[in-house]
């Protein structure tokens, strides 16, 4: 696939929906093997409904991309701006297209965005019993610099590591 072929486009208010399924179909999937069905479920209409997603887009200053490899939706991303680095709140790619070098270029085009915004890292949250996911960062090279517990309500937390990765003029 050419470079060309792929794109990270901006999500729109109309696109809620596309991406809320995406979360819906990744989550099941990958999130199995770490927590109940009853907690991803909970998280999915929490954080990653139409309404949710319109919410942190309107309201809460987050970002959101559809990752499109030949026109068909593979993936998204979100990111916020906030204290002079780039959170990145969500990197997800349907099962079927892992392994196709999706995320590394979401990766860069995430560097591309730190740099011109004068942004001087990217962090994000992660399972603590998401070893793959861990070891994709880590050589990706972000580092944990601590843990987090965040209580999401219904009786629920996520239990994180926190990672971060200093931008670079190299990176991306």
């Amino acid at each position: 696939m050419t470079q060309e072929a792929w794109v990270c486009r901006p999500v729109q208010a109309e696109d809620s929906a596309a991406v809320a399924g995406l979360a819906m179909e990744i989550w099941h999937e990958y999130y199995g093997a770490l927590l109940s069905l009853e907690q991803i479920d909970y998280m999915v209409d929490k954080f990653q409904s139409p309404g949710a997603i319109a919410d942190q887009i309107a309201q809460q200053g987050y970002e959101y991309y559809l990752m499109q490899a030949e026109g068909i939706n593979v993936g998204y991303l979100a990111v916020k701006a906030e204290g002079g680095k780039l959170f990145l709140s969500k990197l997800y790619v349907l099962k079927a297209h892992r392994g196709h070098g999706y995320a590394s270029r979401a990766m860069a085009f995430m560097m591309r965005l730190c740099r011109e915004r004068g942004l001087g890292a990217v962090w994000l949250t992660v399972n603590r019993h998401n070893e793959g996911s861990i070891a994709v960062y880590e050589k990706k090279g972000f580092k944990k610099v601590r843990e987090r517990i965040a209580d999401i309500g219904n009786g629920y937390v996520m239990d994180d590591f926190v990672m971060e990765k200093e931008i670079r003029e190299t990176d991306g």
